[in-house]
């Protein structure tokens, strides 16, 4: 998997999608029903397609429930991933500080990888002049 943020990106983005399911879900499957006593439900056209096609409203209230909670635990998970975000808790200079402990590690491991590459090419020039000096009986 990768970093926190492509996490975190990639979490908005499913959330962003079970938003646009869940809206979606709602304008095709909602009940017609009049808002107010002046309200008008008109007829579909024979031919039309029909712009609605409602469900029995147990069917449709357990849909919205299940939506709910898909949306909420998704919404509880990038809550989780922006927890986990370096520098909330830090100040500007806690994480300036760490930086430099890192770029001081980050010299010392490379002073380290360049004593190791001396030392690989000592003993193969060691382990060379050991082969050129071995005879056949």
């Amino acid at each position: 998997m990768g970093d926190r943020l492509t996490q975190l990106q990639d979490a908005v983005d499913q959330f962003a999608q079970q938003l646009v399911a869940a809206l979606h879900f709602v304008h095709m499957r909602h009940d017609l029903e009049k808002l107010g006593p002046k309200d008008k439900i008109r007829e579909p056209k024979e031919q039309a397609p029909k712009e609605v096609d409602p469900l029995p409203p147990q069917d449709f209230r357990a849909g919205l429930v299940e939506l709910s909670r898909d949306l909420i635990v998704k919404e509880q998970q990038i809550e989780v991933l922006i927890s986990t975000l370096p520098g909330l808790d830090n100040s500007e200079q806690d994480q300036e500080r760490h930086i430099k402990d890192l770029e001081e590690d980050l010299k010392t491991a490379e002073a380290q990888r360049v004593e190791a590459l001396r030392e690989k090419d000592h003993i193969l020039t060691e382990l060379d002049a050991i082969i050129r000096n071995i005879r056949r009986p």
